[in-house]
């Protein structure tokens, strides 16, 4: 039987489910001697704020169990750089791109996706409000309802309505349902979910943070079933809100979990740092999952989790 892999995020078409996540993969040049990136769903960019940024202190990551710390902190090149050189190239290579944006403020954001809202190689915009790795705490916009708000509409009011605007959320949060609401009332057309996992860890020498900025982002398989909650949570309360479910995903078997769990399509990231070719593997997979089960099609079982007669 022909699975169909097509599917969407709102009125973005994807080719396939599987993308790679924000931060993992840069803008996707290096993956592209791994497998061609224009046959899987999409390219996630690396979150580029609007002027250049060296990040975080040194050390920057830290292995745990079964998952790893990063403490980065948004280093980057700045958007003018970015446009110049990443999107000139996803733009040449034809990869179905969707841009990360961050910012210290609300007007940041707005200036950034300004300069990149009408270059053709953008189809759509992640509204990064919820990365921990920032010295301030005040800086995750997604923490509170009314912060989040603010920031996507004013993203909204900046980009064409026809483009996709993608609110990525964070777990560090009492009630990330809320938030979703928030976000969507604010003009947002689907959520990211999950961000990193704000945590920390210390030096079995020392005694003392191993990280230079002391927290870190948690990522890998220790956070899926956080994120797995989350993506059934915002699906049981928003049947129709489009999601990109991400966090800990290894294999064809744990997209699928998320896609039945409520997630229109997924996102791939730590895993990539092992496995380059992780993104086109886990498309094979979940191809084959959803074959042996009797699926038709990635949409036959997004929030299958929430149909299953107990």
């Amino acid at each position: 039987m022909t699975v169909s892999m097509s599917t969407s995020l709102g009125n973005l078409q994807l080719r396939g489910p599987v993308l790679t996540a924000s931060g993992c993969a840069a803008a996707g040049k290096e993956l592209d001697q791994f497998f061609d990136i224009t046959e899987i769903g999409g390219i996630v960019t690396k979150s580029i704020m609007l002027e250049p940024r060296s990040g975080r202190p040194t050390p920057r990551m830290a292995e745990t169990p079964s998952g790893m710390l990063n403490s980065i902190g948004l280093q980057g090149p700045g958007v003018d750089s970015f446009v110049a050189n990443d999107l000139a190239w996803l733009e040449q290579r034809g990869a179905t791109t969707i841009v990360s944006i961050a910012g210290n403020n609300t007007e940041e954001f707005s200036r950034v996706a300004a300069r990149v809202r009408d270059h053709s190689a953008v189809k759509g915009i992640e509204v990064n409000i919820s990365c921990p790795n920032v010295s301030n705490r005040g800086l995750v916009f997604a923490c509170q309802p009314e912060s989040a708000a603010d920031v996507v509409a004013a993203v909204r009011r900046t980009v064409p309505s026809s483009m996709p605007v993608i609110a990525k959320l964070s777990p560090d949060v009492t009630d990330i349902v809320a938030i979703a609401h928030a976000v969507r009332d604010a003009g947002a057309d689907g959520v990211s979910l999950i961000n990193t996992v704000l945590g920390m860890v210390l030096d079995p020498q020392t005694l003392r943070p191993k990280l230079g900025g002391k927290t870190g982002g948690l990522s890998g398989p220790a956070i899926r079933p956080i994120a797995i909650r989350c993506v059934y949570q915002i699906r049981a309360a928003m049947p129709d809100f489009p999601i990109l479910g991400m966090g800990g995903i290894r294999s064809g078997l744990d997209a699928l979990e998320f896609i039945a769990a409520g997630a229109n399509a997924v996102s791939i990231g730590t895993a990539i740092f092992g496995d380059p070719s992780a993104p086109m593997r886990i498309t094979r997979e979940l191809e084959e999952e959803l074959q042996k089960r009797g699926f038709s099609s990635v949409k036959e079982a997004c929030g299958i989790a929430h149909r299953v007669e107990r």
